[in-house]
């Protein structure tokens, strides 16, 4: 149906690679295995990549560059699901890392606000570095290639404190996802454990093809009425914009963009961290997309209508909440 969704679908079908490490066995990775080199973070900080990135800690590793037309802006989205389920584990059990295949473009600058169009949490780390420091890095994880387009589209789990490290994917389900995390650290397999969690997210069926779609390509940066997300909501939008202007820009993003499209150009202003991916999608997707974005605004309207009024606001009464404290992380905070 489309090459980029096919060649997302066989990596997930796919993943595989790194093992744990044999029982009893010392582990072939660690600080042997990973330069020490100096990476800088989207925050400008300078850290040492084994010491103070990986040594000791539960990681899920994935490599991306801020240009990327198609697959690193999902890939990253899609880690953002998986960390809004991880909840205030990442920055304590897990931590995420995202590896520039492009330090030559990809500025601390640049990086932090990529970074700002998927998340907040200080548990997340976007690297850059010298172009020879990051090469040595990325190659010890199979990222060799000069040519950016082939640079790995898998992710990579890994516990230094076991030795245990596995190749996974951030395209298929994001409940398995969050499992096979949680089940790098002993403290989160326990009690994924004990809450009988068998890491299947339920399937849902659907016979609405845009609705399938929707749930594979677009849930990682959009909703339908519930906000803003990495990109714009799209409550109400076949009725803003005509159906060969979605259409196109759907298929086509990029080529709206170059053309001066005002829209596409006012939404990259609205939206300066990440791009609409080019995602191969036929006019028939399209259709499909703009069909289930219309169903899906009514079902919310509906739902909206059939609410009880709000009463009016009383700021005698009106109290906020406390603020919860800020997530807990051990990444080094050097001078």
């Amino acid at each position: 149906m489309l090459t980029i969704f096919r060649a997302l679908l066989l990596a997930a079908l796919l993943g595989a690679g790194w093992g744990p490490a044999a029982a009893g066995s010392a582990s072939p990775w660690g600080g042997n295995y990973f330069p020490n080199l100096p990476v800088v973070t989207q925050d400008g900080k300078t850290l040492r990549f084994y010491d103070d990135v990986i040594k000791g800690k539960v990681v899920v590793i994935s490599f991306i560059y801020t240009s990327c037309p198609d697959v690193c802006p999902l890939t990253t989205a899609r880690l953002a699901l998986a960390a809004d389920q991880l909840g205030d584990t990442l920055g304590r059990d897990v931590f995420f890392v995202s590896m520039t295949v492009d330090p030559e473009t990809d500025t601390p600058a640049r990086l932090k606000t990529y970074a700002e169009a998927f998340t907040s949490n200080p548990g997340w780390l976007f690297l850059t570095g010298k172009p020879e420091d990051m090469r040595a890095i990325n190659s010890k994880f199979g990222n060799r290639s000069p040519l950016l387009a082939e640079h790995k589209m898998e992710i990579v789990l890994g516990n230094d404190a076991t030795g245990d490290w596995q190749r996974g994917t951030p395209f298929g389900e994001i409940a398995s996802l969050v499992f096979d995390i949680r089940g790098m650290s002993p403290r989160l397999s326990a009690a994924q454990a004990s809450a009988n969690s068998d890491g299947n997210e339920p399937v849902i069926i659907s016979r609405n093809p845009g609705e399938t779609l929707f749930r594979k390509l677009c849930t990682p940066c959009h909703t339908v009425g519930v906000g803003n997300r990495v990109g714009p909501d799209l409550f109400g939008v076949a009725s803003r914009r005509t159906p060969d202007w979605l259409a196109s820009f759907i298929m086509s993003p990029g080529k709206m963009r170059r053309s001066g499209d005002p829209v596409a150009l006012a939404l990259d202003k609205k939206f300066p961290g990440v791009k609409m991916p080019e995602l191969g999608l036929s006019a028939n997707d399209a259709n499909d997309l703009i069909v289930y974005l219309k169903a899906a605004t009514e079902r919310v309207e509906a739902a909206k209508d059939s609410l009880p009024a709000i009463p009016p606001h009383d700021p005698k009464t009106h109290t906020h909440a406390k603020a919860s404290a800020a997530p807990v992380t051990n990444w080094p905070d050097p001078p």
